[in-house]
């Protein structure tokens, strides 16, 4: 595992955002009040969706909240790698998968470009507004080479494709998540092969209940 240290550069200070506080609040009411420390995953993730990465002022506030350690929150920040240690793009965190699906489809191209355009991995483009990664599966190898961006899935991915979304984030805008090729869920490219009648899954070839031996009309 890589080594994860907080970022050098920190704020000053932390505070909750009245619906960040309210929100981990209702996340603590799920455990026992002698066991709210359970709820430091979700208060860390409240608190990165708040500010886009954790701060060690935002630690000790989680810590306080929580009323446990600082070491104790510390340990659960650096050990999970979707909580963000260093201050992130404001445009787009671009998490490429690198793991094998994706690199025999292409990643390491999506991996070039991104390089080539943003700068070294895990750090801030030079105009803040991107930060970009190499991560392990994420799960959606049918539809390879594929990238989280923000909260969302970008699939069936070229370069070309990749460029398109970054100069769409790059001009504020927000470009449609899902398939680059408008593949549906996990069909085949171009569509599906099989159950291709839709006969076979909407209803009509279902039988009425009273040419069903023995069946009994609902009551």
């Amino acid at each position: 595992m890589s080594s994860r240290r907080l970022s050098p550069d920190q704020p000053q200070s932390f505070a909750f955002q009245p619906e960040t506080l309210e929100k981990a609040q209702w996340w603590m009411t799920k455990y026992p009040p002698e066991r709210k420390q359970s709820a430091v995953i979700p208060v860390l993730w409240l608190v990165q969706k708040q500010e886009g990465w954790i701060s060690e002022p935002a630690l000790r506030a989680v810590a306080d909240l929580l009323e446990m350690a600082v070491m104790r929150v510390l340990e659960v920040a650096t050990f999970y790698t979707m909580f963000q240690l260093e201050p992130v793009g404001k445009a787009a965190l671009i998490q490429v998968c690198g793991t094998t699906p994706c690199m025999l489809r292409g990643a390491t191209e999506l991996i070039a470009l991104c390089e080539a355009e943003l700068g070294p991995r895990d750090h801030l483009s030079g105009d803040g507004l991107f930060t970009w990664q190499e991560v392990e599966c994420l799960g959606a190898c049918c539809n390879a080479p594929m990238a989280q961006i923000n909260d969302y899935y970008y699939e069936d991915l070229t370069p070309e494709s990749l460029k398109a979304i970054i100069d769409a984030f790059r001009n504020g805008e927000t470009p449609a998540p899902g398939s680059a090729i408008g593949r549906r869920s996990s069909e085949p490219a171009g569509g599906a092969l099989t159950l291709t009648d839709p006969s076979l899954y909407d209803g009509s070839r279902a039988l009425p209940i009273t040419a069903i031996p023995n069946a009994k009309e609902p009551a």
